[in-house]
């Protein structure tokens, strides 16, 4: 692990991290799981964490193995239908929305200087954000439909160091998901997994929530010599 005195910046993945918007994704999914006929649980909900719409798509259709039971345009629909459905609940999201300690961290973050951009797979992440209240944290946002790749590609979160102008090694990524650990680890960067740390032990860094979000924790993980 690099020195805590290189950390420069810190990329965050959205879902689960700033705000739990998974369980809305989950929501949404679920129904149109429902509507082709594949059987929903938690197994199939936690493989689609931090993915795009369409690997999303792609992945529901092929637990039912019916990955080839419908044309491109149908699969656009399907997404465009569950896009729908999650943008009628995030509509409803207020700052009461933000996971604990978020709000602190990433006010101790901008009081320190350190850079932040957002690297999330979801391309509602901007309206998300302004119904936070948090859109003037994250000035650095990648696109996602400029991504060829999605996670566990480190593309995404590669993208996050560069449009901050700096290099990997000089970034934090903040993660939720184990694809998303994956893409921050291959992008070369520090990884923090919050969550399970069992299902996120490739993360340099687990805390269990984001209350444990802090400089002095992260601090106390790294190599300070």
């Amino acid at each position: 692990m690099v020195e805590f005195a290189a950390i420069k910046g810190f990329v965050f993945d959205l879902d689960g991290v700033i705000t739990d918007t998974s369980v809305f994704h989950s929501q949404a999914w679920h129904q149109i799981a429902d509507k082709v006929g594949v059987s929903w649980d938690d197994q199939l909900a936690d493989a689609l964490k931090g993915i795009s719409r369409m690997d999303s798509l792609n992945l529901i259709l092929a637990r039912g193995h019916r990955e080839n039971d419908f044309t491109p345009d149908q699969k656009a629909a399907l997404a465009a239908e569950k896009n729908t459905n999650y943008l009628a609940l995030v509509n409803q999201m207020t700052p009461a929305n933000i996971l604990p300690g978020i709000t602190d961290f990433l006010a101790e973050l901008q009081a320190h200087g350190y850079a932040m951009s957002l690297a999330s797979a979801s391309k509602n992440a901007p309206l998300v954000l302004s119904k936070l209240g948090l859109g003037h944290y994250f000035t650095k946002a990648v696109d996602p439909a400029t991504l060829t790749h999605g996670k566990p590609d480190p593309e995404i979160f590669r993208r996050g160091a560069e449009i901050l102008n700096l290099s990997p090694a000089e970034c934090i990524g903040v993660e939720d998901a184990a694809a998303g650990v994956q893409s921050i680890n291959g992008a070369g960067e520090t990884s923090i997994g919050i969550g399970d740390s069992t299902v996120l032990a490739a993360a340099d860094i687990n805390f269990t929530d984001t209350t444990q979000l802090t400089l002095a924790n992260i601090q106390s993980q790294l190599v300070t010599a």
